[in-house]
């Protein structure tokens, strides 16, 4: 259900998502983009070893994400570990149960402060 629900968000929202090459690890401005419709936001991730050095965000195909796979960058071979998400900026640097924990607090605070102005027009 949980899916559906964030789907939906995704239809009403536009599904931003931001966009940024395979870099090494050092300070980057992304650009903010639209996915296409058939395409998912993702955060991803290249490891050499047991280090973190390479990470990139943007938009691809649902059957590539969870996926690794090999790529070569400046002469190294990295593994790619691909992670996808379908609501707006879900791929940002907080991290996506960070963006998950937005999604499911915004609708319950705001229906909260509603409540609390109706009730103040009521007194």
């Amino acid at each position: 259900r949980l899916r559906y629900l964030l789907s939906l968000f995704c239809v009403l929202y536009d599904a931003n998502t931001y966009k940024y090459p395979i870099r090494e690890k050092r300070t980057f401005k992304p650009t903010v983009t639209e996915c296409p419709p058939n395409e998912l936001c993702f955060k991803a991730v290249g490891r050499y070893g047991n280090h973190s050095t390479l990470s990139a965000r943007g938009c691809m195909v649902e059957k590539y994400c969870r996926k690794k796979h090999s790529k070569r960058f400046k002469g190294t071979v990295y593994t790619m570990s691909y992670s996808c998400c379908d609501w707006p900026y879900c791929n940002s640097c907080l991290g996506i149960a960070a963006n998950l924990l937005h999604v499911a607090v915004a609708p319950v605070a705001a229906a909260v402060m509603v409540a609390l102005d109706l009730r103040r027009l009521m007194v």
